[in-house]
């Protein structure tokens, strides 16, 4: 595999702030890597600095080789990563149709775009049953499932998955989760941020542990499920 994603070295910040200190990792071409860690380890922090709504201090962001970091979240985008983020941040008062068509400004092929949401469509039925429907009436499921489906219509390369499971029911997170699947077999590559552990250490093929703004383990998904450290902090075994 060739790698698509590497962080090198950041330390990322609000002001004075720091969150991050010297984060590296990689993320090679079709995997499928989850990032885990406690609430304000900074996993948010570091998907929004590959994004470029914040800039690193120190360091660098290669994507496909090309330096990213500094960016701006749209030139980010036209790199080909996609961010969903935690809150969704979609347009309240435009239907799903509209804000799915949103997600594909970055798209000048009518037909990709005409393809990319028929897809869309058939991976979340719900959507075509609610195209017209305003997103701001929507349940909090349908609505994950909405900013799931704005973000492959960018048709990226990245996509970046902050919290997909935040309070959603049980079926409707195994909803989502069979979808990031599907997406990961049709080879978009993911980076999952989810702070229910074992769920994203079953579905990723690696995974790293961020505490306290550093990287502090990087195993296979399957290697990391069974370490004595993990099990007793983040697994409750």
């Amino acid at each position: 595999m060739d790698s698509l994603l590497d962080v090198k070295h950041i330390d990322v910040g609000y002001g004075f702030l720091q969150v991050l200190w010297e984060v590296s990792f990689t993320i090679e071409t079709g995997e499928y890597v989850c990032l885990i860690g406690p609430n304000g380890a900074g996993k948010s922090t570091t998907l929004k600095s590959i994004m470029g709504l914040l800039s690193p201090q120190k360091g660098d962001i290669l994507f496909k080789g090309e330096p990213i970091a500094g960016l701006s979240g749209n030139k980010v985008c036209r790199k080909g990563i996609s961010y969903i983020s935690e809150g969704g941040n979609l347009f309240t008062g435009m239907t799903v149709r509209e804000n799915l068509l949103m997600g594909a400004f970055t798209v000048g092929d009518k037909k990709q775009l005409k393809e990319t949401l028929d897809f869309v469509f058939h991976l979340f039925p719900r959507l075509k049953e609610r195209e017209k429907q305003l997103a701001g009436t929507m349940s909090g499921g349908e609505r994950k499932m909405l900013t799931i489906g704005r973000g492959i219509m960018a048709t990226p390369s990245l996509l970046l998955v902050d919290e997909p499971s935040l309070g959603l029911a049980p079926l409707i997170t195994n909803d989502v989760f069979a979808a990031l699947d599907v997406l990961n077999k049709r080879g978009i590559t993911l980076l999952l941020v989810e702070q229910n552990a074992v769920k994203a250490l079953k579905v990723t093929g690696r995974g790293y542990v961020l505490e306290k703004g550093k990287i502090v383990l990087h195993e296979k998904s399957q290697d990391l499920a069974k370490n004595d450290y993990v099990k007793k902090v983040f697994l409750g075994v």
